[in-house]
């Protein structure tokens, strides 16, 4: 049987749409503690690995088909709102032209600092001043791919709860561990890690195919612009760089993180038969 909807929202002055529209700031998402998800599928995939979801903004008249429906029943259950509205105020939500049919607001998660612990089967990658949501946003898809343990910011981060950040993911945002913490806490745990904390830095002469990727690893990666500070070098156990064979010195931030990712998983975790 299904269940009763709400009336259309048909005003952008609603304030539902407004909390919804909010948002896409940061303040206003540290201080709800909520974030946009956009699309059935990454929505479901959220509510399957047990995300709780607050509030559902989909377009009216979408509530009973099959892929909406269970987002419903799961909203029901977490005491969530269901909010059918017009396509025009969706978009305005999502800030796109063409915007899926189904929004959702989901509870943050961050792991606490003492919280973060050596995995032999899998790495964490930390992230120093990262300030591009596409970057860290693809970071977050690539960890996914490869089986990394989670993703640490250190310092002044940009969000990986930000709708660009949470797009780049493709939903990746909901199956890495994260947590944030000033570089002095970071220095700290490292100096107390039990396997190899490798940092990707230009002025390394160690290729990166080469390191020493043995568990529990910790992979380091530095901001955009300045790539890592001289005090997280230090506290590698080894840096690494890219080979360069033309003009360009350092490759983004995404790509980097990307092949020293693949790279740690052919290390680890070559193909059976080899």
């Amino acid at each position: 049987m299904s269940m009763p909807l709400p009336d259309s929202i048909t005003s952008a002055g609603n304030a539902e749409v407004k909390r919804l529209r909010s948002l896409h700031e940061r303040k206003y998402r540290r201080q709800t503690g909520l974030f946009l998800a956009e699309g059935t599928r990454i929505c479901t995939e959220a509510v399957t690995l047990g995300w709780r979801l607050h509030r559902l903004a989909f377009l009216d008249g979408r509530g009973g088909d099959r892929m909406v429906r269970p987002l419903l029943e799961a909203l029901a259950r977490d005491g969530g709102r269901a909010l059918p509205m017009t396509e025009s105020l969706l978009s305005r939500i999502s800030g796109k032209d063409n915007p899926q049919i189904v929004l959702g607001a989901f509870e943050q998660r961050w792991q606490a600092k003492d919280a973060i612990m050596p995995d032999a089967e899998s790495c964490w990658i930390a992230l120093d001043r990262v300030r591009d949501p596409g970057n860290l946003g693809t970071i977050m898809r690539t960890a996914d791919a490869t089986g990394a343990r989670g993703v640490i910011l250190i310092g002044d981060c940009t969000d990986p709860y930000s709708v660009e950040a949470v797009r780049a993911s493709m939903g990746a945002v909901f199956n890495v561990e994260l947590a944030q913490m000033s570089q002095n806490d970071f220095l700290a745990l490292a100096s107390g890690w039990p396997g190899q904390v490798v940092g990707t830095a230009l002025p390394a002469s160690r290729d990166y195919r080469t390191a020493d990727y043995g568990g529990p690893l910790m992979l380091v990666m530095g901001n955009e612009q300045a790539g890592l500070t001289p005090e997280l070098m230090k506290a590698c156990t080894q840096l690494v760089r890219m080979p360069m064979m033309g003009r360009s010195d350092s490759l983004n931030l995404a790509v980097a993180t990307g092949l020293t990712l693949y790279e740690v998983l052919r290390q680890t975790h070559p193909p059976k038969g080899c």
